[in-house]
């Protein structure tokens, strides 16, 4: 038997019977199939268009009891009724698909649950929940690249990425990464190596100068030299579906606009379902040997978070673009894809689910970053208007100077070629209160740093 079948498990969930350790049936994990109940991780032809609906079509998850929401299963390690069935779940003979489990390192009921959502949300096979962004994005990369690989990717992308490609992968594991405005796709083309390039990562927004990247055409210039492509779509859920749109693997920070209330870190991984198989083999996997679990308590509060994602997406979205629009007619520069004048405003309005908007984040450039820090003071401490933190996706706006925070890793070249000034602070649009509460905050705290440059001047 295959190693990768050693630890597969279902997306359809089926209960066992309490003596029913020698079911039969198919054991292939991430392969969606049908039952009482519509259960697909790949919503129907109809739905692909619109995510709301594709985590819709997915079967609810009751609890043991009979309750509308689904049980946790907080337990590490897992019983059987006969010794022999151990055996038989370590050959890979018995597994999760069947509702037999081992150990939550490897699979766990609750977060299988959550996977199956994300996977419904991104319109992937396979989706495998993890402890954090990070540990999603670096599973992937180790588990794609081996020494001596090479990897293209965005000059423009969250700090923690950009180290992990520029410092701890080549010292670690020999993996090289070549560095490309990702809007040039004629460097982009030049850059892959044939046979050599296994990875071309981008952001499908980039963070944080709010670049769009164009999904398709990037995807045809890697397949066509047989090179993977990854997405990390933690700015555009709901919003982007890159999967559809010719992505192989897409990556998340669930910890941001999917959790929504900035109160636990997770992750996930989406794609297909050979890859997630060969990323939990007992021998090879990287996410089985690394062991970025996520808890069984987190993935419960985060499938209850879920359902509402559309709801709060489009008003993240909704807010940021009416935000953006009264900041440029104020003189301020603001970057922000919903805005005509964004250099890739038509081509996001062409990949976009219609309905949902063009995200819930705009930049406002400073200029330097003396500026920008008097500008987040007085607005979280002159006019509350939001608050000076990292991350994004909270219902409370959040604000932060990208190049001495969130892209604090990149040196100053790093950080040039990104096109990341000292002064871009970045927003992420909340939703509490009304529209027109939070605006004349904002207006005040703009008021206040009109009455400090001209004492400024004076004195």
């Amino acid at each position: 038997m295959a190693e990768t079948r050693s630890c597969e498990f279902g997306i359809s969930g089926m209960k066992r019977a309490a003596a029913a350790d020698s079911f039969e049936g198919d054991d292939e994990i991430f392969v969606a199939k049908k039952s009482m109940l519509p259960t697909l991780a790949v919503a129907p032809a109809a739905w692909e268009n619109d995510p709301a609906a594709s985590l819709a079509s997915l079967r609810h998850e009751f609890g043991e009891h009979g309750g509308i929401n689904m049980s946790i299963e907080a337990s590490a390690t897992f019983t059987v009724m006969e010794p022999e069935t151990m055996r038989r779940m370590f050959t890979g003979e018995l597994g999760p698909d069947r509702d037999f489990f081992i150990y939550s390192r490897h699979f766990n009921p609750t977060v299988l649950n959550l996977g199956r959502q994300v996977a419904a949300l991104e319109g992937t096979e396979a989706a495998y929940c993890t402890a954090s962004g990070m540990a999603a994005i670096s599973s992937v990369m180790l588990q794609l690249c081996s020494s001596g690989g090479h990897v293209v990717a965005s000059a423009t992308l969250y700090g923690g990425t950009h180290a992990l490609l520029t410092h701890f992968l080549p010292r670690t594991c020999n993996i090289t990464t070549t560095f490309v405005d990702i809007t040039d796709h004629e460097a982009v083309k030049n850059a892959i190596v044939e046979r050599r390039t296994k990875v071309l990562f981008f952001e499908s927004i980039s963070n944080p100068t709010l670049t769009v990247a164009d999904i398709p055409e990037l995807s045809k210039l890697a397949h066509d030299k047989g090179t993977m492509v990854v997405v990390d779509n933690t700015f555009s859920p709901m919003v982007l579906s890159p999967a559809r749109l010719g992505a192989d693997v897409v990556v998340h920070s669930i910890s941001k606009f999917i959790s929504g209330g900035a109160d636990v870190i997770a992750g996930a991984v989406c794609g297909p379902a050979s890859l997630l198989n060969s990323m939990m083999d007992l021998h090879q996997g990287a996410l089985m040997l690394l062991g970025p679990t996520m808890n069984a308590k987190v993935a419960f509060e985060l499938s209850e978070r879920i359902p509402h994602l559309g709801l709060r997406m489009k008003e993240h979205c909704r807010r940021a673009l009416e935000y953006a629009t009264r900041m440029k007619k104020l003189g301020i520069r603001v970057v922000y894809p919903g805005l005509e004048d964004h250099p890739q405003h038509h081509l996001l309005k062409s990949m976009a689910n219609k309905g949902y908007g063009f995200g819930g984040l705009l930049c406002v450039d400073m200029e330097s970053e003396e500026k920008a820090n008097r500008l987040m003071h007085h607005l979280q401490n002159s006019s509350q208007f939001g608050l000076i933190a990292v991350s994004l996706g909270y219902y409370e706006t959040l604000m932060s100077c990208s190049g001495s925070s969130t892209s604090s890793e990149l040196n100053s070249e790093e950080k040039a070629l990104a096109g990341i000034s000292p002064g871009l602070v970045r927003m992420s649009i909340g939703y509490t209160g009304t529209l027109e509460q939070k605006w004349s905050q904002f207006e005040r705290a703009i008021s206040r740093m009109e009455v400090d440059s001209t004492l400024f001047n004076k004195n």
